[in-house]
């Protein structure tokens, strides 16, 4: 990024004029229904709760027991589901309210680009990520990466209109309120952004605005307020809870886990650890394909004066991706979420330009290989997405049979349960989830004998497992069934009122 990219960059009402064509209000809000539908249609139905989702979601729940919120994790989502939470814990209903608004904000986000780029360009890159398995999978999720991915896609966008257009004061406006969503959603998202829109900034000379700099630093500190206030509180200061959120993390340091990504990318939710076999090449062909049609769009850029709106993005997604690529040693494809939001614009210049040349004007053979590539991501992405998505309604159906086997046991609210899959059990079954050791370690094996005087107790282990030592006079029970959890042991506190 150099002083030449603004050179090469026409003047705001030059970007004005080459956004000019289709209106983008019918089509992004066309587009924006679509993938709302796509995700009611494909993933809503029977879907299940996943780990993450039940923390995020119990500690705005009107009707479950607060899980334990570690360190790493930030209350953004939890504050954007509590409407839905409040009222009701039907896992469909959240999905539907989570889905129309991950549809809103797909349209916010990508409406922050229309002065800069023509809506044919914000059509396709619309399209191209959210027609991802998982940009479709984590829509109507209770996580916070799709949003932080919009809130980055908005901010970087907000960026280039108010460094070229000192007059653009909604921009700022659109900036502070991005990066503060960021912030509320993904802490260390923010703090990437932030870093990344201030080098660049920095290191265009007509883009050195104080009042960029300054609300950049004023929306991180907003936003992250809450963080770091409950580090204190909760966690013993801010240097404690990111020691302890590193730790939970593996221990952030060089971890090359761009191999691990790749893999991940076949539907796994998580991959950790990720020593597992890339059995499906094709599922990587997008993160693969995505830095050639990134570089190839910015390059293709200029020569129809968009440099910063190609450029921007793609500086920024290297360096948000950095953590997720090169300092955890492990993967899960939603962290990449905000970079693929932002590559796609680039990757939607270039695939525009190879389909119509320089001169603008289609050709049958270009054109045909563009479509055939386009078909066969759509193609890939779909398989992908019904395989997770069918992972999903498995899982509910078998934590759904074990929740209802805990309560013929007598596991019922008010309860607590502990041990494997305790914090997933505990949404079905509406006990509260306690851990004795671990990253969500809450409890200690004294203070769980003594909650068992209080309330209906279950230590839940798999098969094999030894029994904790402190639950070795207790009862122990069979899970019955042929599901995940069949042969799974409950172990039951020896007292008239556990055994009921």
């Amino acid at each position: 990024m150099h002083e030449a990219l603004v050179q090469r960059t026409a003047p705001i009402s030059a970007f004005r004029t080459a956004a000019s064509g289709p209106r983008p209000l019918p089509w992004l809000a066309g587009l924006s229904a679509s993938f709302v539908l796509l995700q009611l249609l494909l993933v809503v139905p029977g879907s299940g709760m996943g780990w993450d989702e039940t923390v995020y979601f119990s500690q705005v729940s009107g009707e479950l027991p607060a899980a334990f919120f570690s360190a790493p994790r930030a209350r953004g989502i939890s504050f954007l589901a509590a409407p839905a939470a409040a009222l009701t814990s039907s896992i469909t209903v959240v999905r539907v309210y989570l889905a129309l608004l991950s549809g809103a904000g797909l349209f916010a986000a990508l409406w922050v680009w229309r002065t800069l780029l023509p809506t044919r360009i914000l059509f396709t890159a619309g399209a191209l990520f959210a027609s991802l398995w998982v940009t479709l999978f984590y829509g109507p999720t209770v996580m916070p990466n799709l949003w932080s991915a919009f809130g980055t896609l908005a901010a970087a966008g907000c960026f280039v209109r108010a460094a070229r257009d000192r007059t653009d004061r909604r921009a700022l406006a659109g900036l502070a309120l991005s990066v503060v969503l960021v912030a509320l959603m993904r802490p260390p998202d923010a703090l990437w952004l932030v870093l990344a829109l201030t080098a660049v900034s920095l290191a265009v000379r007509r883009w050195r605005r104080p009042v960029l700099l300054l609300l950049l630093g004023g929306a991180l500190a907003l936003g992250s307020a809450e963080w770091v206030i409950e580090s204190y509180v909760r966690y013993g200061g801010l240097s404690a809870r990111l020691h302890r959120a590193s730790e939970i993390q593996g221990g952030m340091g060089w971890h090359m886990a761009v191999d691990d990504q790749i893999r991940s990318m076949d539907g796994r939710t998580l991959c950790r650890p990720c020593d597992v076999p890339w059995r499906h090449p094709p599922t990587a062909l997008w993160l693969l394909a995505l830095p050639l049609l990134t570089v190839a769009g910015v390059a293709a850029a200029p020569r129809i004066r968009r440099a910063a709106a190609a450029a921007v993005p793609a500086v920024v997604a290297a360096v948000i991706s950095v953590p997720y690529l090169f300092l955890i040693d492990y993967a899960a494809p939603r962290f990449l979420l905000p970079a693929y939001a932002l590559l796609a614009l680039p990757a939607a210049e270039f695939l525009w330009w190879a389909a119509a040349g320089r001169d603008g004007r289609f050709r049958r053979a270009r054109t045909g290989i563009v479509l055939v590539a386009l078909t066969g991501h759509v193609a890939v992405q779909c398989a992908v997405l019904a395989n997770t998505a069918a992972g999903s309604r498995d899982s509910r159906r078998d934590f759904s049979q074990a929740a209802a086997s805990l309560q013929r046991m007598g596991v019922r609210p008010p309860c607590v349960l502990s041990g494997d899959h305790a914090v997933q059990l505990s949404f079905y079954t509406g006990c509260a989830s306690r851990q004795t050791g671990g990253p969500d370690a809450s409890i200690t094996p004294g203070g769980l004998r003594e909650a068992a005087r209080q309330k209906r107790v279950a230590v839940v282990a798999p098969p094999d497992a030894e029994t904790p030592a402190f639950a070795r006079g207790w009862q122990h029970r069979t899970l019955p069934g042929t599901s995940r959890f069949g042969g799974y042991q409950v172990h039951l506190p020896a007292t008239e009122r556990a055994a009921r």
